[in-house]
């Protein structure tokens, strides 16, 4: 089980950046990714919809063998919520992008947090609800962002066009005064040094992708699930509805290319 690899899914890109932190920390984890193209961007999908995506998804990366499962989307964290545990075997972990997000928040001394996320992570409420549960002392702003997961898939980022959307969500009233800001969508790392630059240093941007990639890292050394053979590494990259641009999307967040593959699920089920 310890050559098997770590499944990964979100709606497009943004997972990718979970992906690669989870690489980067783990080299000697194989990794398959499914990005659900088909049905991007899951925040303005509702709760019922992302969990019968989500069902199929992470019943596809049992099928898969995957030893560990990561939910790098955090509408869909928050859509699916413990629903997962009728889906999977009992002994099988699996990591949303919300929790470990949370502990590290908790931890945290800084007490004033922003947040901004998609229009399904913000209406969830899961954030403060889970803040508020084990840190109640802290203080959460959220602004729902959604023009900020769809740009980034379009490829627009790192440009005016971005720089112009990106600076009007941070200068919200909602986020005056924030002493840290969580980046509550996996596709957020993509423009972390652009919001950098528009707040400043003296605001602490939390990427929630390296601190789920630590949570990762956690449990598979405390459960004896590290791949000790380095000659199996190998990444494989699905997704519902191949096109061009999203393979040079992520080739170019990856840092290498990579071949993707269209596997739609949803197709399977009809034929």
């Amino acid at each position: 089980m310890s050559t098997n690899p770590i499944g990964i899914f979100d709606s497009g890109i943004g997972g990718l950046t979970v992906a690669n932190a989870i690489s980067e920390l783990l080299p000697n984890e194989s990794i398959i990714y499914f990005g659900d193209t088909a049905h991007l961007p899951y925040g303005d999908k509702s709760a019922k919809a992302i969990r019968n995506y989500g069902k199929e998804i992470i019943q596809f990366l049992v099928e898969k063998k995957c030893k560990l499962i990561v939910i790098a989307c955090n509408s869909a964290s928050a859509s699916i919520g413990n629903a997962y545990t009728k889906w999977i075997p009992k002994d099988l972990p699996v990591i949303n992008v919300i929790e470990p997000v949370v502990h590290y928040l908790a931890n945290d001394k800084n007490s004033k947090i922003g947040l901004i996320g998609t229009k399904r992570t913000i209406k969830s409420g899961v954030f403060p609800k889970y803040i508020k549960s084990i840190a109640p002392s802290k203080t959460i702003q959220s602004l729902a962002t959604p023009l900020l997961a769809p740009m980034i898939e379009e490829g627009f980022y790192n440009n005016n066009i971005s720089k112009a959307v990106i600076n009007a969500y941070l200068e919200n009233s909602r986020l005056r005064g924030m002493q840290s800001l969580v980046l509550a969508c996996t596709h957020y790392p993509l423009i972390e040094k652009e919001i950098k630059t528009l707040i400043g240093s003296k605001t602490k941007i939390i990427n929630s992708a390296y601190v789920v990639a630590m949570r990762v890292l956690e449990i598979i050394e405390k459960q004896n699930l590290a791949n000790s053979n380095k000659k199996i590494v190998a990444h494989q990259f699905y997704v519902s509805d191949y096109t061009t641009a999203f393979e040079q999307a992520a080739n170019r967040f990856f840092g290498k290319k990579i071949k993707l593959s269209e596997h739609n699920l949803w197709k399977r089920q009809k034929s």
